[in-house]
Formats: structure tokens, C-alpha cells, sequence
């Protein structure tokens, strides 16, 4: 059976990305915040792990008992509101950089170990932000766009072996809006104007779970074998790089 590990999993687009994949046939591992995984626990069939990414400790024991993986997503992100840099404070701009970015290298090392073993997919879930750069987003699109030059980076030291992608949503309609599962009663103001963005939104909707779930399913399966360190935007066409 293919072993999938969705870290972030207990988000709102990684929970509908365990259901897809469980009935797609893989072997499903959700690693999350002990808060996250209490507060949305995966359905029956899918296994859960505690995982922190700001600590390297909980990172490897999240990982130590398991052997092999074909498939693993790195779903989670934080954004601590809108600010500018200017009034972002250095404990703000470190805390979103050492989730965002180096969270997602040190849970990528541990993954890629396994990845390895049989030759496997991985994809972090990155965001519009990276690239369409707009004001009082700069720490977390900082280290969004650092993660796409991670994935570019681990394409390139991993092939053939493991191949390394990224999916780049724009804002999704999930509790990250408001204020994040696990590190919030997700009941904050959403952090965007829903109307004004969906009027700059030729699909003229907001994204779904479901919408994302998609093109990652795609690049951890065969159909996008001869693809690595891509980013795949999916946005309703409000952003075309």
C-alpha cells in the first residue's frame, strides 16, 4: 500500500485532502498540533501523529516509527494577521519564518529519508502570496516564497529518486482566514474582503478545499511523473505569473 503523510493535516485542506486520498486507496498519516488533531480528529481508517514544527525534537519522533512513504504533503503555514513590515516585530517576522520556512526544511529531511527508500512524491502547499507580492502579508509571503526555492532546490538533489513540487493557492475558505486550527478559537474576523476579492476573481468565487485537493493529488500521483520543482497556481485566474 502507498504511505501518505499530510503534515498540517488537520486543516480545513488537509482534512478534505485525507478524505480523497483514503478513498483513492493510500495508507493515510495526518500529523498536526495535539490542539488541531483534538479539535478535528481524522476520520475513521486514518492514522494521527502530534507534530511541532518549531520543535526539531517533535519532528523526529513524529517520524521515527515509520519506514517508507510514496506520497507526502506539507500543508501547514501560520499568518499572524495584516501588518506592515514596519510595525512587524522581530519576535512576529521569526515566529511565521521558523514555521513557514524552516519548519517545512526540517520536516522535509525527515520525510525525504523515507521518500527515498522507494522513490516517492512530496509537495508543500505554498501560497499566491509568494509571487503576487501585496502589502501587509511580508513575513508570510517571505517565507512562502523561500519555500518555493526550497522545492525548486530539493527537486534538483533529489532526482530521480524523489520528485519535489509545490501547489500555490490563493486565499481558501478554512479557518486559516481566521486565525489558524490549532492556534486560534477559528472565530477571528477573516482577514480579507470576501466581496472585493471575489470581484478580482475571474472564476468569481472563493477557493474550496476541494479545489486545492486536486492538483495535489495530481503531483503526488503517476499522471505528473515527468514533473519536479513546479508550482502549480490555483487561484480562479486572479493571479497568472
Amino acid at each position: 500500500m502507498n504511505n501518505l503523510v499530510l503534515v498540517g493535516g488537520a486543516g480545513g485542506i488537509g482534512r478534505s485532502l485525507a478524505k480523497r486520498a483514503l478513498q483513492d486507496g493510500w495508507n493515510v498519516t495526518v500529523m498536526d498540533l495535539s490542539k488541531s488533531l483534538h479539535r478535528h480528529p481524522p476520520e475513521q481508517g486514518i492514522k494521527s501523529i502530534e507534530i511541532d514544527l518549531t520543535n526539531p525534537t517533535s519532528i523526529s519522533n513524529a517520524f521515527s516509527n515509520l519506514d517508507q512513504l510514496s506520497g507526502f504533503v506539507n500543508l501547514a503555514g501560520y499568518l499572524q494577521g495584516l501588518i506592515s513590515i514596519e510595525k512587524t516585530t522581530s519576535k512576529e517576522f521569526d515566529d511565521v519564518i521558523n514555521l513557514n520556512l524552516k519548519g517545512a526544511f526540517l520536516v522535509a529531511k525527515q520525510a525525504l529519508k523515507l521518500l527515498r527508500v522507494n522513490g516517492g512524491s512530496m509537495v508543500n502547499v505554498v501560497s499566491g502570496l509568494a509571487s503576487n507580492v501585496r502589502p501587509h502579508y511580508g513575513a508570510y509571503g517571505a517565507s512562502k516564497a523561500g519555500l518555493i526555492n526550497l522545492t525548486k532546490t530539493l527537486a534538483l538533489e533529489e532526482a530521480p529518486k524523489v520528485r519535489v513540487n509545490a501547489v500555490g493557492p490563493s486565499a481558501v475558505d478554512t479557518a486559516f482566514l481566521r486565525g489558524g486550527t490549532g492556534r486560534s478559537d477559528e472565530n477571528e474576523p477573516i482577514s480579507i474582503n470576501i466581496e472585493n476579492y471575489v470581484k478580482i476573481t475571474p472564476l468569481a468565487r472563493m477557493a474550496l478545499p476541494e479545489d486545492i485537493v486536486g492538483p495535489i493529488m495530481f503531483l503526488l500521483g503517476s499522471d505528473s511523473s515527468f514533473m519536479t520543482g513546479q508550482t502549480l497556481w490555483v487561484n480562479g485566474g486572479g493571479y497568472m505569473p
